[in-house]
């Protein structure tokens, strides 16, 4: 049995506020999920985070009270959260009576989507993200089967589905792919979705599924993952958070061209012989990322 976590970065609304919307799924081998999850919980544990949620886009995000806090990097984490949580307070308070409620809602919602990491200085939330990457690029174990897709580039009115839907047939599909290949003939592996909770995700997702096991995806007949997914609370499932740093990785390569995270998840990318298949960029057909390049290698061998 293999258990495939699947989280999302972006928007998929187009235009929406990102460039790209990625959808990721990290496959791990079930005797292997405990060891998974306990190491990420020791690396968690090290930051002062056993009991938060790994959530990239907020972590990686500068907090500007840290700045006006002198000597923070020397207090202790007691000390720093607390001096933190006193000037968000006074923050709060300012707004209230700004008259922009606007701003003061979209502060109270940074402020607790954050609250979780602010003892942790900008230098060391990036290596503790950098230290959860290591660990997904050394489990040997793991693939990763990502559809990251370029908005500009997708056409509706051409496709089958909309954008979410196109990027979960795919993810779906090369699972499904993947687990007939490490089936034998005495042994069948099995798989399982498991995907981030969110209510609207979740009935589209449990429709199309049911829809997959009946008429099979575009690609493939499903004959080896079961049931629909099951939709889970990110705060309680470690490893749903490592499907998040996966997306996230893949999303900022591709809008930004940061690579020290992508470099490390993309070592785990499904691939056969030394040509990527699980891992796709959806553009333009002329881009030259490292993911399209993967692609273009398997069309060369292809032609060959």
């Amino acid at each position: 049995m293999y258990l495939c976590y699947i989280d999302e970065s972006g928007t998929s609304s187009i235009p929406g506020n990102t460039s790209h919307f990625v959808l990721a799924g990290i496959a791990i081998p079930i005797w292997h999920w405990n060891d998974c999850d306990r190491e990420v919980s020791l690396v968690k544990k090290q930051y002062g985070l056993q009991h938060a949620e790994i959530h990239t886009g907020w972590i990686l995000r500068p907090y500007s009270e840290q700045k006006n806090i002198q000597n923070f990097e020397s207090l202790n984490y007691q000390n720093r959260r607390y001096e933190v949580e006193k000037l968000r307070r006074a923050e709060i308070l300012k707004l209230q009576k700004s008259g922009n409620p606007k701003h003061y809602q979209q502060t109270r919602k940074n402020f607790d989507k954050t609250k979780d990491y602010i003892h942790l200085t900008f230098q060391e939330r990036q290596s503790f993200i950098q230290e959860v990457a290591q660990c997904i690029a050394n489990w040997g174990f793991a693939r990763l089967f990502a559809e990251c897709v370029d908005k500009i580039r997708f056409d509706p009115s051409r496709s089958r589905y909309s954008l979410d839907e196109q990027a979960f047939d795919q993810i779906v599909s090369r699972f499904e792919q993947y687990l007939k290949l490490v089936s034998g003939k005495q042994q069948k592996n099995y798989g399982l979705l498991i995907h981030d909770n969110n209510e609207t995700i979740a009935k589209k997702h449990t429709h199309l599924m049911k829809t997959f096991h009946d008429n099979g995806t575009l690609w493939t007949q499903i004959e080896n993952i079961i049931e629909t997914p099951l939709f889970v609370d990110s705060q309680l499932t470690s490893m749903i958070q490592i499907a998040d740093v996966c997306a996230y990785a893949l999303r900022r390569y591709l809008e930004n061209n940061e690579s020290p995270l992508f470099d490390l998840i993309f070592q785990r990318a499904d691939r056969k012989g030394n040509v990527v298949v699980g891992v796709k960029h959806f553009s333009d057909g002329k881009c030259t990322c490292k993911i399209c390049v993967a692609h273009k290698s398997q069309q060369a061998t292809i032609t060959q």
